[in-house]
């Protein structure tokens, strides 16, 4: 619950407006709301609204259902199911069974995707600062190749850390979790450079941040490049500002890097491989 953002919520403490998660997790749980209380046109605004927000800017439930199916270029696939799922519930109702229950369901499920995961919340990390979580967490013996700073907000300054830390252990860093860290393209941008130059990174997780489609094109020419980001073959960059869709030379580039996988690599493959 503590995750939700309340109404009239705007701005967090530091007077920034709220990441996006937050925002969209609002959305739902206001139309799941609506969906209760028998006000069936407002959650069908409000579903239009979620929809807009993450980038199926159609307003047409046919290209909701039919047209974005075929789009193999989705940063996020698996958000895209679920609104398929909500849409059939709001937009067609049905009379027999429990509905709401089933939509409240889809609803969790949506919620759970686009909110932070439990792993960083069981090892206390909510509870202390950000600067001391850092430094925890790069202090810590990184022996299986994973590093986590999930959940953990890091600035532009935080980023030199971190650049000299992976750059200390670029020999081992296998994965990278930087999901829900109020990450910005200034400093994303700023650390890109030390994530190419990692020989052996295979995952990198961006999801849930404050990156823009700006920072594709950077991300893109690296991949082109065959001695940047060698050996990685999966890049989550879903639910952020407003990066729906991934230009067809990003995921060609991360297909060479990956020639035995039968089709281009997405959350939904990874996860199922997982």
């Amino acid at each position: 619950a503590s995750l939700m953002l309340k109404s009239g919520d705007r701005l967090n403490r530091a007077g920034t407006p709220p990441p996006p998660y937050q925002r969209r997790i609002g959305m739902i749980q206001e139309m799941m709301m609506m969906a209760k209380q028998g006000k069936q046109d407002e959650a069908t605004e409000m579903l239009k609204t979620l929809r807009q927000d993450l980038g199926m800017e159609s307003t047409s439930l046919d290209d909701v259902l039919y047209r974005y199916a075929s789009f193999r270029n989705l940063v996020d696939p698996i958000t895209h199911d679920l609104i398929i799922s909500l849409a059939r519930y709001v937009h067609c109702p049905k009379t027999e069974g429990d509905s709401l229950g089933a939509m409240e369901k889809v609803c969790r499920q949506l919620t759970y995707h686009l909110s932070p995961h439990s792993q960083w919340r069981r090892q206390g990390l909510l509870k202390r600062k950000p600067q001391a979580c850092l430094k925890a967490v790069l202090s810590a013996p990184l022996s299986s190749g994973a590093l986590d700073l999930s959940g953990i907000p890091l600035t532009t300054r935080d980023m030199e850390r971190l650049s000299a830390h992976l750059q200390r252990h670029a020999s081992i860093v296998v994965s990278l979790e930087l999901g829900f860290t109020e990450l910005t393209d200034e400093a994303f941008l700023q650390l890109l450079p030390t994530l190419a130059a990692l020989p052996h990174l295979e995952t990198l997780a961006l999801n849930g941040n404050r990156l823009t489609r700006a920072i594709l094109k950077e991300l893109t020419d690296a991949l082109k490049d065959p001695s940047s980001f060698p050996s990685v073959t999966w890049i989550d960059l879903g639910n952020n500002v407003d990066i729906f869709s991934l230009p067809q030379p990003f995921l060609v580039s991360l297909r060479k890097r990956c020639p035995k996988q039968g089709n281009l690599p997405t959350i939904l493959e990874f996860g199922e491989s997982q």
